[in-house]
């Protein structure tokens, strides 16, 4: 299996519009975050993990020239706003495209156009996968979904073979421990330092590493208010890292 990490900043991306701190000024391209998403290859399959605004640039950047299926944590605009930008991917034949049906409720909200009987020519062909917390088949790859709160919002997130990919979590409920053991990664949202109403802070998500006890760890969705990646990098325990956008690791 390999990962590519495409995006690895939280909803406002970094540099933030309008910042002068020393994270939105930095030259080094680690620090320059677009919104978190991923890219898992496996047994010849590419599945997408979130679709962000950041889509498109993430997919030309990364040279990905076809996937066969994504997977949605969430109805968050910072990970469902590309979904437009998948009609390059629909020409052939539809997008399978699997999240909850409140998800799945939101988008058609969003996107009424993409749903319409008679529909605009060239708009994507998406198709909605409905999943709740049941292990699933995604382009024939085995998916087990992880129950992860959002604050008060209960979201997904996924275990692929001995890899799992928790975004945008402040608690896991105890009943979904059991699904995370024998991890070799471990994805986690590590906001900043200080503490959110909604997203870890990098001390939790340190604990819930350590609890989980995965072979590595490697933190996303981050604000420029978590620093210099070259400084906070070295911070860190043995087996954790700051992931950075195009980092990409193999299982």
């Amino acid at each position: 299996m390999r990962l590519t990490f495409l995006g690895t900043g939280t909803s406002t991306g970094n540099p933030e519009i309008g910042c002068d701190c020393e994270v939105c000024r930095s030259r080094d391209p680690r620090d320059w975050r677009t919104r978190t998403s991923a890219l898992v290859e496996t047994g010849g399959r590419r599945l997408l993990i979130d679709c962000g605004p950041d889509f498109r640039w993430q997919m030309l950047k990364n040279h990905v020239d076809h996937l066969d299926g994504i997977l949605l944590t969430h109805e968050h605009y910072d990970h469902v706003g590309g979904l437009d930008d998948l009609r390059p991917f629909c020409r052939e034949k539809g997008m399978e495209i699997y999240a909850e049906r409140n998800v799945i409720e939101a988008i058609k909200t969003r996107l009424p156009y993409v749903f319409r009987e008679h529909k605009y020519p060239g708009v994507p062909n998406l198709i909605m996968r409905e999943i709740d917390t049941r292990p699933f088949e995604a382009a024939g790859v085995r998916v087990i979904p992880i129950r992860v709160m959002h604050a008060s919002l209960p979201i997904l997130g996924f275990r692929i073979g001995d890899m799992a990919y928790l975004t945008d979590i402040k608690t896991l409920p105890e009943t979904e421990y059991a699904k995370l053991q024998g991890l070799k990664v471990l994805v986690l949202d590590a906001l900043r330092d200080k503490p959110h109403l909604s997203h870890e802070s990098v001390g939790e998500a340190l604990a819930l590493s350590a609890r989980l006890a995965p072979e590595a760890t490697y933190f996303v969705h981050m604000s420029h208010r978590v620093g210099l990646h070259a400084m906070i990098e070295r911070q860190m325990p043995e087996g954790v890292h700051y992931a950075y956008d195009g980092l990409r690791i193999e299982l």
